[in-house]
């Protein structure tokens, strides 16, 4: 590459992590970096009101991708990542042509699986009326119990608590009052990742709702008789119905070193161990929490890391995961915020917005943009201060 021609830099993956790092890199590095964008999907899904859309309590938000890619300054390219080759510095697509790069960025997120047979297996992209059939059969008074479990390798079990709260309330507004709701969690607290304050946050918007946890809980399907089993102890999960979270499984993409579970090995900056110029963000890295924050700031890492490479005197900070999450409650929104990594900071739980715009996803470039494109305003990607205190409404 000649010293004045920019950067290529190659990104995998239009979700979360991958449309963060193209805004970071825009802001940061500008036209020291041409920015390719590898995506099969003609849209962005933005899936974490997932949860409130299952209720008729909130809406996903769906983005063009060549409007994200244009916005962002970057070469759309639809498909697929197949592999890669960094020693010759080029991917493999999905339909066996080849792309070059100076530099990539692996963002294509992870896969999920069902963890058992039996249950009802809830993601943010699943069928809505599978979930719709639930809500009937308790309004019909067929779901007198309803349990919603986090199962071993669940990557983020905020979503069983909004479910078992969103219910617990529907159940009521349909007049429903008997109906037990409970949530099964190998947690030793409820929302344990962020800490005391986050979970006594939780435990009395449970305990006003009615629903019931069981922690330090593991759930296994059992044959003999049919049906699902708590452990430790050998005590049967009397639920009429069972909602699980999936597992999440690793993209185990070839050419890149991964982890037994597929998921791929990267150092503090994002960068793929022994590997030169390809980095990796987002829910696809051997990182034991999934989430959309989290990955905006693994993103962030990165492009720092490529800005510095492309010339930019940056620099270039590591990834210090800062978790910040807002729980839908049924009746309102929660924001907590914990340092998950010896961050030595605090856990803080609040109704007011944490961080600005209260999106979500906590995303210091693409949270501002949402936000925007929300409301049909101009788009933006300027980076915002996520620890703003402000009023949520």
């Amino acid at each position: 590459m000649d010293s004045r021609s920019p950067l290529n830099v190659l990104v995998a993956g239009g979700g979360v992590a991958g449309l963060e790092a193209l805004l970071a890199l825009r802001d940061l590095a500008g036209d020291r970096v041409e920015t390719t964008l590898l995506e099969p999907a003609a849209e962005f899904v933005f899936r974490p009101m997932a949860t409130a859309e299952t209720f008729g309590r909130g809406h996903v938000q769906r983005i063009e991708m060549r409007r994200l890619a244009q916005d962002a300054g970057a070469r759309l390219v639809v498909g697929g990542l197949a592999g890669v080759n960094d020693a010759r510095q080029v991917v493999t697509i999905d339909n066996g042509d080849e792309l070059e790069y100076d530099a990539l960025v692996v963002a294509t997120g992870a896969m999920s699986e069902p963890a058992f047979r039996r249950a009802i297996t809830w993601t943010p992209w699943g069928d809505p009326e599978l979930f719709g059939g639930l809500r009937r059969d308790i309004e019909e008074g067929y779901a007198q119990s309803v349990a919603f479990v986090v199962p071993p390798l669940n990557a983020w079990p905020l979503p069983a608590y909004e479910l078992a709260l969103m219910t617990a309330w529907d159940a009521r507004g349909m007049g429903q009052d008997d109906t037990r709701i409970s949530v099964v969690t190998p947690e030793r607290i409820p929302l344990e990742l962020f800490g005391q304050a986050g979970s006594a946050a939780l435990q009395a918007d449970l305990d006003e709702a009615g629903v019931s946890v069981w922690t330090s809980a593991y759930v296994e399907e059992s044959d003999d008789p049919p049906g699902f089993v708590v452990r430790p102890g050998n005590h049967q999960l009397e639920a009429t119905h069972v909602v699980a979270l999936p597992r999440a499984v690793g993209p185990r993409i070839p050419g890149l070193s991964c982890d037994e579970a597929g998921f791929i090995r990267v150092d503090p900056h994002g960068r793929v161990s022994g590997s030169e110029r390809v980095w990796a963000a987002g829910d696809a890295v051997a990182f034991p929490v999934k989430q959309g924050g989290l990955a905006a700031q693994q993103a962030d890492a990165t492009a720092e890391a490529i800005a510095a490479l492309s010339g930019v005197d940056i620099e270039p900070r590591p990834f210090r995961p800062v978790l910040r999450g807002m729980l839908l409650t049924g009746r309102g929104r929660s924001w907590m915020r914990s340092e998950v990594a010896g961050g030595g900071g605090t856990a803080v739980a609040s109704r007011r917005a944490l961080w600005w715009p209260p999106t979500k996803v906590a995303g210091r470039y693409l949270g501002p943009y949402l936000h925007a494109a929300a409301k049909t305003g101009a788009p933006s990607g300027l980076a915002v201060n996520l620890d703003l205190e402000r009023a949520s409404s």
